[in-house]
């Protein structure tokens, strides 16, 4: 089980020379530099600044469904499809949160400990910290530096997610949605947003009665919805404690991949997710220099008490510190910062 153990920071240099090494292939730089960017230290934004101009090449795959699906055994099985292309490969696996120590419970780095020796993939498990929606709040950013070490498939596993809880399609070129028979209403497991985030369908544990059925079934909603883009979503069966069904899933991705290039809907997707992104970015930056520059805790912890005796009308208050903060940021223009 992984602890959360808060990095030492690093300034500008330092994290271009961090980046240079990880580059290089040095396998404890790029642990470090993950942990920054994961912990969210001082530094951890010249990091993925550094990291920048490495990114956007590899082809990134998520994969997502209900616990017990057996998706940390088919990313096993692609990682080694992959490898044995001379394709280099990073794991990202979105672990539960331990409530002990906050890390993650390294289930998904268990099954995948055969791979410990190859120098040509990756493997990092994240905990949640009780972010929702599949994946950690820092996910993306994590993939990012993987990529920068120069890894041509990035593999995204979520932790076992429900209906709704679907933002690995902003971050993945490829969605994966995995499922099985035998998890009671079928209907139920792909219905509503993960029905709707899939650019293929993975029938695992094909090799079990009610794999026919649920096939059936994706294929029943899919004539429903219709498919005015282009692309229906193939349905792939799998064993993946075999093996069975691993290359077909890998030529439905690169199929899948080539579509999006050749009517330019990769890149539109990519800017849609940056343009998401970049909000959430704006938000937490202006978080920070909010309570950096016009609160304090013991400030925010008054305000909190007024607001609470209904002293003060929050409303106004976050629009009154807001503009404050502007009109001071107005001051700083001359003296840009990277970090954050």
């Amino acid at each position: 089980m992984a602890s959360v153990t808060p990095p030492q920071a690093v300034h500008l240099e330092e994290a271009e020379n961090l980046v240079a090494s990880l580059r290089d292939g040095n396998v404890r730089a790029l642990a470090r530099a993950i942990s920054l960017v994961e912990n969210d230290a001082s530094g951890a934004a010249s990091v993925l600044s550094a990291c920048f101009p490495y990114t956007g090449h590899a082809l990134r795959i998520g994969l997502t469904g209900a616990p017990g699906t057996g998706k940390s055994t088919l990313v096993d099985r692609l990682a080694s499809h992959y490898r044995a292309q001379q394709q280099t490969v990073g794991i990202v696996a979105v672990d539960p949160t331990s409530p002990f120590t906050g890390g993650a419970i390294l289930g998904d780095r268990i099954r995948m400990q055969r791979h410990h020796a190859d120098p040509g993939l990756y493997i990092r498990s994240m905990a949640t910290r009780g972010f929702l929606g599949g994946l950690a709040s820092t996910t993306a950013d994590v993939a990012s530096v993987v990529e920068a070490s120069g890894k041509t498939r990035l593999l995204i596993e979520t932790v076992g997610v429900g209906q709704d809880e679907v933002d690995i399609v902003r971050l993945a070129d490829v969605t994966v949605v995995v499922l099985v028979p035998g998890l009671g209403d079928d209907v139920q497991s792909i219905k509503a947003g993960i029905l709707e985030i899939a650019d293929i369908f993975v029938v695992n544990k094909s090799d079990r009665e009610g794999a026919d059925r649920v096939e059936q079934e994706i294929r029943a909603m899919q004539s429903l919805g219709g498919h005015a883009e282009g692309w229906v979503p193939p349905v792939v069966r799998t064993v993946a404690t075999t093996g069975d069904g691993t290359g077909a899933l890998a030529e439905a991705i690169e199929r899948c991949a080539e579509w999006l290039r050749q009517t330019g809907k990769l890149e539109q997707k990519r800017a849609a997710a940056w343009q998401k992104r970049l909000v959430e970015m704006i938000r937490q930056k202006l978080v920070r220099e909010l309570i950096h520059h016009r609160l304090g805790i013991s400030d925010l912890e008054a305000h909190a008490l007024a607001v609470a005796a209904r002293n003060e009308d929050p409303y106004r208050l976050v629009d009154k510190l807001v503009r404050g903060l502007l009109d001071l940021r107005e001051d700083d223009r001359q003296h840009p910062s990277i970090e954050r």
